[in-house]
């Protein structure tokens, strides 16, 4: 056997040349800033951020190819400082003796802590190291500003069902890196399975492949069927990257989903986190904590129905919980919306952490011993079940220098166009009141 296809095909199949790149074309067509600065050898120091199998060291590679550059590859998950400096070596001993530029590539990088990431600093500064970041998390968050300010953010997406293809009949018909010869017989419905599954990850969709292909030869066939693409296929999860950025881009979408009373976009988010795997105790918590924000006192049931939807998936579990807590979001998307009580709690907390220790107005203290009430505690509390209409219109609940601050603003919508009816009632007492 030839010793380069002992390699995985997904390394064997990595392209050389841009003319050969799959994806990325809004960035990669002619006349993008990306492809004029490759394709003129102009080079850059820059971060690839995007999900696994987008072709992020792949492209560094090419711009390394089409640059002339050498090209050093280090991976944050194993290397620190001491791995950095001899690269930074390395390249100043190729920039002294062949007079040829260096591009730096770090996979992984967001996996560097702060003083590894200001290490390569100085070295991109002269001119020793053109650096080029690889992430999958978002750089705002995962890189320092110094590092931001050096390099360029070029944004990967994950690829789209036309491109996975393409990689997949690259593979199918490559004769010397590919599994072209003997062929390899695949329907194009069996082709769209195995896309669909790799989820946008040319990578995996590969990997993939090439098992089902050992698999059929271990059955003494070229042909992937039907049955061999179950057997391949049927283990494979969504992308779902937990507590990264694709998480909370999904948790997101829900939420406002929600918010925006979307009962079917709603539910696809919830499925989407579900499929992947999220744990559904999380979910449900979040669940419980939209019913107060967007929907509140418009439908107060919002907040008791997502408290019986967590309780049936703590006693049910998966997959059986996830019906209740589909129940409860369908519930409120479709309810009426009220950010009433969460824009008066977060002003209502501003006050309590800015003000200070205000103290209590002494009518409203309590008086348990003689020395507090001889101190006048409680004297002139008015006992709200013994006025008109169980109000003392006029009385002040505050302390002295929030007196007259209103926080809570029902909205024209749901049950909370009652309570603002009650509200302004309340008022017009408070303004024909003596006091």
């Amino acid at each position: 056997m030839d010793e380069d296809l002992t390699r995985p095909l997904a390394d064997r199949m990595r392209p050389g040349l841009l003319k050969d790149y799959v994806g990325q074309q809004h960035i990669l067509k002619p006349g993008k800033p990306l492809y004029e600065a490759i394709v003129s050898g102009r080079l850059h120091s820059m971060i690839f951020w995007g999900p696994p199998g987008t072709g992020k060291t792949t492209l560094a590679r090419i711009i390394a190819h089409h640059s002339n550059a050498e090209f050093l590859s280090i991976s944050a998950v194993l290397a620190g400082v001491k791995e950095i400096r001899a690269a930074v070596e390395t390249a100043k001993k190729v920039q002294k003796e062949q007079n040829r530029r260096t591009i730096l590539f770090v996979d992984e990088v967001h996996r560097f802590n702060k003083s590894q990431q200001d290490a390569f600093l100085p070295h991109v500064e002269d001119g020793t190291v053109y650096f080029v970041g690889a992430t999958t998390e978002n750089p705002s968050f995962a890189l320092n500003n110094a590092l931001l300010s050096r390099a360029r953010v070029y944004v990967l997406n994950s690829l789209g069902s036309e491109d996975l293809l393409a990689v997949l009949n690259k593979a199918l018909a490559d004769k010397e890196r590919g599994l072209g010869s003997p062929a390899i017989e695949m329907a194009d419905d069996i082709k769209q399975q195995f896309a669909q599954a790799a989820d946008g990850d040319a990578r995996t969709l590969l990997n993939l492949l090439e098992i089902a292909v050992e698999l059929a030869a271990a059955k003494g066939s070229r042909v992937i069927n039907e049955a061999i693409a179950v057997e391949v296929l049927s283990g494979g999860v969504r992308r779902f990257d937990n507590q990264g950025e694709e998480f909370y881009n999904q948790i997101s979408a829900l939420h406002k989903s929600v918010r925006g009373s979307s009962p079917d976009a709603s539910l696809y988010w919830l499925c989407r986190m579900m499929d992947t795997g999220c744990d559904l105790s999380y979910l449900a918590r979040r669940i419980v904590r939209m019913a107060s924000e967007d929907i509140g006192n418009a439908d107060p049931r919002a907040l008791q129905i997502t408290i019986n939807a967590w309780e049936a998936q703590e006693r049910l579990g998966s997959p059986e919980g996830g019906l209740a807590l589909a129940q409860a979001v369908v519930y409120l998307a479709c309810a009426p919306k009220s950010n009433a009580v969460y824009m008066a709690y977060n002003a209502a907390m501003r006050d309590a952490k800015q003000s200070g220790s205000l103290g209590v107005p002494v009518h409203l203290r309590n008086a348990p011993t003689k020395l507090m009430k001889s101190l006048d505690y409680g004297k002139e509390y008015r006992y709200a079940h013994n006025e008109p209409e169980a109000y003392a219109a006029g009385e002040n609940y505050f302390p002295s220098e929030l007196a007259g601050t209103q926080y809570y603003q029902p909205v024209e919508r749901g049950l909370e166009i009652k309570i603002k009816e009650k509200l302004k009632h309340l008022k017009d007492l408070d303004k024909n009141s003596p006091l």
